[in-house]
């Protein structure tokens, strides 16, 4: 009998910079009250969420996602905060991603190869973006938001190489089990 898990695919970052934006987190989380910091090892950028997923739809997966080592590596930049939901209490603190063409092309490609084996696609549009907080747990605070984020607006570059297929484990710290790597053209 198969047990079904949560999966969802996305771009790992390096740990120098899951270390960058935890030191905002540790900074920003005395300040904003949010219920969920995400673990600095869990901090990715997602491409496609999955949901539930039995062991024979993982090899499926898996088979699809293969051909995706015949795209090229690239750079994009990361940094700068933002925010989803209500501005004066919204629901998810982020740190923007670069939304290049080659971003955009990466997610389409796998968006793509997943609707070949069933899934279907997201409603919403694409905004790359790494969790940093979510589940706001506090009362209204536009004006506090608008003058932290303002600080915050560093970025940094970092090589998409790679594309992993994580698992979720929701009671584990790292939530997060990388499970398959994709390696991409000219990745180290």
């Amino acid at each position: 009998m198969s047990t079904e898990s949560h999966y969802f695919i996305a771009i790992p970052l390096p740990e120098s910079v899951q270390r960058f934006f935890s030191t905002w987190q540790d900074e920003l989380e005395g300040e904003l009250p949010y219920k969920q910091w995400t673990q600095q090892a869990d901090l990715h950028i997602t491409l496609k969420f999955l949901g539930a997923v039995d062991d024979n739809k993982r090899k499926q997966i898996d088979q699809a996602l293969q051909s995706m080592r015949e795209f090229e590596a690239f750079t994009l930049h990361v940094g700068t905060i933002g925010t989803f939901g209500k501005p004066s209490m919204p629901r998810v603190l982020w740190a923007g991603v670069e939304k290049t063409p080659l971003l955009t092309t990466l997610q389409e490609q796998v968006k793509i190869r997943l609707e070949n084996i069933g899934y279907s696609a997201e409603k919403r549009a694409y905004v790359p973006h790494i969790t940093l907080a979510k589940k706001w747990q506090g009362k209204a605070a536009e004006d506090l938001l608008e003058n932290i984020i303002k600080h915050y607006t560093a970025q940094k570059e970092i090589l998409v190489d790679t594309i992993v297929l994580y698992q979720i484990h929701p009671t584990s710290v790292p939530k997060y089990e990388p499970v398959c790597t994709y390696r991409l053209q000219g990745g180290e």
